[in-house]
């Protein structure tokens, strides 16, 4: 089997990525795998730790500056065409020992032509590696209604099969105002591929302030970003997520097809047809307290 690709993107990560990549190395029962990493112009000792790790190729594409999503994005084309599997990897994390076994024993069950992601809850620590929590439950299925309002699927916890690979790079490009992860699920979602969300926790995911996207462990911290992040910014990437899908509508189910052309117009509407609308399409967010704020985004929000 091709080793399988876990791609790293890293921008100035020298202080805590020794501990993501002693991880890595102490990996319990994985299949082959191989590090495939791509630096965004760092100034610390992050290239010189890549370099000295055992079996690491590095992605020189001269491309420049492109943040964590459009570097995963390209690290996703250029892994191996013949893998049967990949996996996306923070620099500052750490994985838990069975991490990659546990994704890869479900991703290898699947039907290899359905595309097919595995996301998993993680334990939230501190930049010392404290514990202070865990990510949220998982409460609904998941499936295209729920990754329309919010990404359960956290980068660092992703391995997606090649059907998947296959399906995003026959996509159009990601938009501007998403991210690799969240793009990636909306479109393995929307194409009635394979979710699996892993009540078990991955992963220690720090949270240091430093974080390109965080994760709140309580609703109140939730409902904070939320606020911080601002009716008008929910309301522009739910726009572009449509008009994507909308042009990526051949990969989609005739269900979620028919779902994204319904949703299209709802960033134009008035406030109350567009609630009616929200309502009448079923979009749910995975507790009860985020649905509430989802209400609260969408009727605050300026028509696009």
């Amino acid at each position: 089997m091709t080793p399988l690709p876990i791609l790293l993107a890293t921008y100035n990560g020298a202080r805590f990525l020794p501990a993501q990549l002693d991880s890595l190395a102490a990996q319990r029962d994985a299949p082959p795998w191989s590090l495939l990493w791509r630096d965004d112009g760092s100034t610390d000792g992050t290239v010189a730790l890549l370099e000295a790790f055992r079996g690491a190729r590095r992605l020189e594409d001269g491309a420049g500056r492109q943040g964590p999503g459009g570097s995963f994005m390209r690290l996703l084309a250029a892994a191996p065409g013949d893998a049967p599997a990949l996996a996306f990897c923070d620099q500052d994390d750490v994985w838990l020992p069975e991490k990659l076994a546990r994704a890869w024993a479900w991703i290898a069950a699947q039907d290899p032509d359905r595309p097919a992601l595995y996301c998993a809850r993680q334990q939230l620590v501190d930049a010392e590696l404290r514990p202070i929590g865990l990510s949220p439950a998982f409460r609904r299925p998941p499936g295209l209604r729920n990754a329309l309002v919010e990404n359960i699927a956290v980068g660092c916890t992703v391995m997606l099969n090649a059907a998947a690979r296959r399906l995003v790079l026959a996509a159009p490009p990601m938009p501007a105002a998403s991210m690799h992860d969240w793009w990636c699920h909306l479109l393995v979602a929307g194409a009635g591929g394979a979710i699996m969300a892993d009540p078990q926790p991955a992963i220690l995911y720090r949270q240091h302030g430093g974080n390109s996207v965080g994760s709140a462990g309580s609703v109140l911290g939730r409902a904070r970003g939320a606020l911080q992040r601002g009716a008008a910014r929910f309301a522009t990437t739910l726009a572009a997520h449509l008009a994507a899908l909308e042009a990526a509508s051949p990969l989609l189910t005739p269900e979620n097809r028919a779902l994204v052309a319904r949703l299209r117009p709802l960033p134009q509407l008035p406030r109350g047809p567009r609630l009616a609308l929200l309502a009448r399409s079923g979009l749910q967010r995975q507790r009860l307290a985020d649905q509430v704020f989802l209400y609260a985004l969408i009727g605050a929000a300026p028509r696009a």
